[in-house]
């Protein structure tokens, strides 16, 4: 199947009441484990790119891969776009084949967003490209970008509901409390925000930093509107965790398979119990 846009499942999910899983990927495995798993659980899929992955892997190899593991398989994909910074990156993943990109202006003054976001909207809706924005500042570290507890800022819901008047976007990322990276404790998330700012929008709302988060909290969540999770940590701790596990067991394994072949499987594993989760599963 070709790539799909993230606004054509979206419309579903929130038709439906559940949230598509979006999950970062590395390299060649990660996104085997990520299409394996979506296909286990006959369920819509999001590949996500961050500029780290990018700069890691290369753009060109990143969507090389997820176009052939898309065209491979019956399950909708869509290759997203995670946290671009610059209108010069953004382009470039659309002109290269991304169907989904997100615009991260959060750094930005409120007015520069909504002008930096609505110029993004505007070029990728010719493309039929969809686009995610986020409002309020998401803490934590992931890949090159840094929020201190201190400048991580909660969502307001009116500026949330000007903000997506005004640039159109398919989806919102919302600050609610949730951080990237590994929890130090149970994160607290201001569910009364989340229905607020829910209410007064009209796309569907967007979930950063999730690994970690309590089921429960995940199952209120997508009650209160969220249709998008993103997880990125819980995928890298099953993919090392299961390698670090034969390398301990076999400290003289020389062949790579023998070993990226369990991490495989495990952040299959994982996976799919996130997409049971967040009620995906069977939903194709």
């Amino acid at each position: 199947m070709a790539l799909v846009p993230l606004a054509d499942l979206l419309q579903k999910a929130d038709q439906e009441e559940y949230a598509l899983g979006a999950f970062n990927c590395n390299n060649m495995e990660i996104v085997q484990s990520i299409v394996n798993a979506a296909e286990a659980e006959s369920s819509p899929v999001i590949i996500q790119a961050s500029q780290g992955a990018i700069k890691y892997a290369g753009l060109n190899y990143i969507i090389a891969l997820v176009r052939q593991a898309a065209e491979g398989t019956a399950v909708p994909v869509v290759l997203h776009l995670d946290h671009g910074t610059s209108f010069e990156q953004v382009m470039q993943c659309i002109r290269f084949g991304f169907t989904s990109v997100m615009f991260d202006g959060s750094s930005m003054p409120l007015e520069e967003n909504i002008a930096q976001t609505r110029k993004v909207v505007e070029i990728a809706r010719v493309f039929g490209v969809s686009v995610e924005a986020e409002l309020g500042r998401i803490g934590g570290t992931e890949d090159d970008i840094s929020v201190s507890d201190k400048d991580a800022l909660f969502t307001d819901p009116a500026e949330a509901e000007r903000f997506v008047a005004e640039t159109d976007v398919d989806a919102l990322a919302i600050a609610i409390g949730t951080a990237h990276g590994q929890y130090k404790g149970e994160p607290e998330l201001d569910f009364d925000r989340l229905e607020e700012v829910n209410r007064r929008i009209s796309c569907p709302v967007v979930l950063h930093g999730s690994s970690g988060v309590p089921d429960e909290s995940i199952k209120k969540a997508i009650g209160l509107g969220v249709r998008k999770i993103n997880i990125d940590t819980n995928i890298r701790e099953a993919f090392v965790g299961a390698m670090r596990k034969v390398l301990n067991e076999k400290p003289d394994e020389i062949d790579p398979r023998k070993v990226l072949g369990p991490a495989r499987q495990e952040t299959t594993e994982v996976i799919r119990e996130k997409i049971r989760l967040f009620g995906s599963s069977k939903k194709i």
